[in-house]
């Protein structure tokens, strides 16, 4: 019999002033799936909320990520209270997008709703971005809004971000944003 290793197995932790970057841990479940169960905060992503077995299939999808490309989600929570507050980091999605992100880092975010409006978004997507940028170097980072979330339009813009392009993404209208080199 033989084994697989896996070419990535180590995740970095980030820290800000107020939050820490971490690898997502089976302990995280309940806390990513309630997350993902509120509509407040799928509004803008899916519309619905998510089933406890697609919020198990996020959470194999983070680990799987940085196992297999040397990056992915990070859990964030809060330093003073070890409180989950959410997740971002960069992924690949394979979208299927036109205009494609094939080969380009897509940064992601959410928050749990109580979260909201503390800069905490924010403070962790420049931590991600920051890294990603060290990371790939002059590849430049995506990602995609539905031009309705306001309030997420403002996170990418602080950290960087341009409107690149419109394009429709499971049937809604999404507003692809980059950041770095142009291709």
């Amino acid at each position: 019999m033989t084994s697989i290793a896996l070419p990535h197995t180590t995740i970095p932790v980030l820290e800000t002033e107020r939050l820490i970057l971490r690898g997502n841990r089976l302990e995280d479940f309940d806390a990513l799936a309630a997350l993902w169960s509120d509509p407040g905060v799928v509004r803008f992503i899916s519309g619905k909320p998510f089933s406890p077995e697609e919020c198990w299939s996020r959470l194999l999808r983070y680990v799987g990520h940085w196992a297999l490309l040397g990056y992915g989600f990070w859990a964030i929570e809060e330093k003073a209270t070890g409180r989950y507050v959410g997740e971002t980091g960069l992924a690949d999605f394979r979208r299927g997008l036109t205009p494609s992100l094939d080969g380009t880092p897509e940064v992601g975010w959410v928050l749990a709703s109580w979260a909201h409006g503390k800069g905490y978004a924010t403070e962790a997507v420049k931590a991600a971005v920051t890294w990603g940028a060290d990371k790939f170097g002059t590849t430049p980072l995506c990602c995609i809004i539905s031009p309705e979330h306001r309030n997420s339009i403002k996170v990418a813009t602080k950290c960087g971000f341009r409107e690149h392009a419109r394009t429709t993404y499971k049937g809604g209208e999404t507003i692809i944003f980059r950041r770095g080199a142009e291709p």
